[in-house]
């Protein structure tokens, strides 16, 4: 009806969560120190002397200094333009590890 608690048009709806096209100079530099920590976390732990598979895995990944730009920013998608997609749009960007991408891509 015409109170509070009218229903809104669709024209007056908007995206509930906005999330910026690009990823700003803050969050890029944010990226980059998520990973550098990731990979002191992972020269302790080999230092210490634990042997596991899972550690042998992130140790073959490259280090944030050996990634191109391209790798840290973005990652492999099979429906994105030119199959990437801006790192910050994936869903827990900051929980999952993605540093690596097919051959080719």
């Amino acid at each position: 009806m015409f109170g509070p608690f009218r229903a809104s048009f669709v024209a007056q709806g908007g995206l509930l969560w906005k999330n910026p096209f690009r990823m700003s100079a803050t969050r890029k530099a944010n990226v980059r120190k998520r990973l550098r920590q990731v990979d002191d976390v992972i020269a302790t732990v080999q230092a210490s002397g634990v042997q596991c598979k899972a550690l042998d895995n992130a140790a073959a990944l490259p280090k944030e200094a050996e990634m191109l730009p391209r790798d840290k920013y973005t990652v492999f998608s099979r429906n994105g333009l030119h199959h990437r997609k801006s790192f910050h749009k994936v869903p827990k960007f900051t929980k999952k590890t993605q540093r690596t991408s097919p051959p080719g891509f």
